[in-house]
């Protein structure tokens, strides 16, 4: 892959392969981030886990304190007074079986996040084989199947992100933008890592979190020291 000047620039002003505490981590990805648009700031966490094992796959969502700096578009699934309750909370979409066809046929996907009632799951169901591959089929775990829809689309809109492992164990979300203050995006990081870390498998031997890498869109990552990130 050729790398452009820019980056190739953000790379020769530290060591690549230094490992730097978060405060440092995250002054430097601000730096790295040299693009004309606002980019996303993303944490890539490899982990000691085996998704392979049902016991070790890692799976959850968290609200970060400042949000992801991004609007996100949220689909409802939800019929009668719980699809009125989705309305009120400010959800993009809302709608049950004639969504279907839509999304099915037409190829429409102009949202983010999808969020079910438990009673309309058999509906959703329907529409495994498009929004599995696409992260976005609804679940409990990530409190996207919920009778209470007015906190999970709230949830959502205040900054919720999910984190799970893909298929190379690594959790890969976003924790704000470069135009986020160190602060700012300081405290995100720390609310994930102490998600994370809640979340560890107890069926787990051997070191849980191997490495931890930050990085803008364009730019270039940059690795922290594992043993400097608060447990």
């Amino acid at each position: 892959m050729k790398r452009g000047k820019k980056y190739l620039e953000a790379v020769k002003a530290y060591n690549k392969s230094q490992q730097f505490d978060p405060a440092e981590a995250i002054a430097q990805v601000k730096k790295n981030a040299t693009a004309k648009f606002d980019e996303t700031i993303e944490a890539h966490i490899r982990t000691g886990c085996d998704g392979r094992h049902a016991e070790q796959q890692i799976r959850g969502a968290v609200v970060l304190p400042h949000g992801t700096g991004k609007t996100v578009k949220v689909l409802v699934f939800a019929k009668g007074a719980k699809a009125d309750e989705a309305t009120a909370a400010g959800a993009d979409y809302v709608g049950a079986e004639e969504l279907i066809p839509k999304i099915q046929n037409e190829g429409w996907l102009d949202f983010d996040v999808v969020v079910a009632t438990p009673d309309m799951m058999g509906v959703v169901g329907r529409l495994g084989r498009v929004l599995g591959p696409k992260g976005l089929m609804p679940n409990p775990k990530s409190g996207t199947v919920t009778m209470d829809v007015t906190k999970a689309v709230n949830d959502i809109k205040a900054g919720k992100i999910e984190y799970r492992l893909d298929k190379t164990n690594i959790i890969h979300v976003p924790i704000g933008k470069a135009s986020f203050t160190e602060e700012q995006l300081a405290d995100n990081f720390q609310t994930l890592m102490d998600a994370i870390n809640k979340a560890k498998p107890s069926s787990l031997k051997g070191q849980y979190i191997k490495s931890i890498t930050l990085a803008p869109t364009m730019g270039p990552g940059v690795k922290l020291n594992v043993v400097k990130v608060s447990q």
